[in-house]
């Protein structure tokens, strides 16, 4: 009788249970398969757009390569052309490596406004690789350093010069110069010294912000020795100035007229 009841209460709750289900579907049924479509939809539409992202990588990675063995072949203006290109549509990273070609070649060429602009333009592309952009930044700044005043340089560098950033070297060394052909020398030693006292500075670095330093120190010594008096210029501002008549040892007194 237990059982029975059971195998009752079972069948009376799966009715139920399709009475319910049956509901919702009656209510919702359309939005259910909306819903499922645009699911499908989000998907292939995902597939598609990362079959075309890599198809396009991979084309703008074989341009590349080819404008590289157009540089190499010693073939730069065929290759500036190229880089040129990649650089206005390539994808993913390719983008970003050829503005670097391109702003490298336009500066070797002396057509530093161009290179100036390509590196600009490549710092302030919110989608390219950060660590580019930083260098972009930095190569940027290089091209300022002489013609920008302390203030630009700095304004440009001091975010690259954070103990996080991985061109903070290159960064300090290039603000320390900055300051010392501003004649800023104070400035110069406090951003120079720490890179040939730090061990994990590259030793090229450390080695040119020490020659700098020693510019510094014997442009100072230079001044020094410039102002101080000379031996005669002493002894005469302590004596005083000889008189009219008087006489050097070893020689005779005028004699008196009458």
């Amino acid at each position: 009788m237990a059982q029975q009841d059971d195998g009752l209460l079972r069948e009376v709750e799966e009715e139920l249970r399709r009475e319910r289900l049956e509901k919702i579907w009656k209510e919702y049924g359309t939005y259910i398969i909306a819903a499922a479509a645009a699911i499908v939809l989000v998907v292939l539409g995902f597939k598609y757009w990362e079959s075309y992202r890599l198809s396009a990588a991979q084309e703008s990675g074989a341009r590349y390569e080819d404008a590289l063995l157009l540089l190499n072949d010693k073939k730069e203006g065929s290759a500036e052309k190229e880089f040129e290109k990649i650089a206005a549509d390539g994808a993913g990273g390719y983008r970003a490596l050829a503005q670097l070609q391109l702003a490298g070649a336009q500066s070797k060429q002396g057509k530093k406004a161009e290179a100036l602009a390509t590196y600009e333009a490549l710092a302030g592309d919110s989608g390219a690789d950060a660590m580019l952009r930083e260098f972009a930044r930095l190569q940027a700044a290089g091209l300022r350093l002489g013609e920008a005043d302390f203030t630009e340089m700095e304004n440009r560098l001091t975010p690259l010069m954070a103990d996080d950033s991985p061109w903070r070297y290159s960064a300090r060394e290039l603000l320390g110069l900055a300051a010392y052909k501003a004649g800023k020398t104070t400035e110069a030693r406090t951003i120079l010294t720490p890179l040939f006292v730090d061990r994990s500075t590259p030793q090229s670095i450390a080695e040119r912000a020490q020659i700098v330093m020693a510019e510094i120190a014997g442009g100072e010594i230079a001044k020094k020795a410039a102002e101080a008096p000379a031996p005669g210029a002493a002894a005469a501002s302590s004596g005083g100035a000889p008189s009219a008549n008087a006489t050097t040892p070893g020689t005779t007194p005028p004699a008196k007229k009458d």
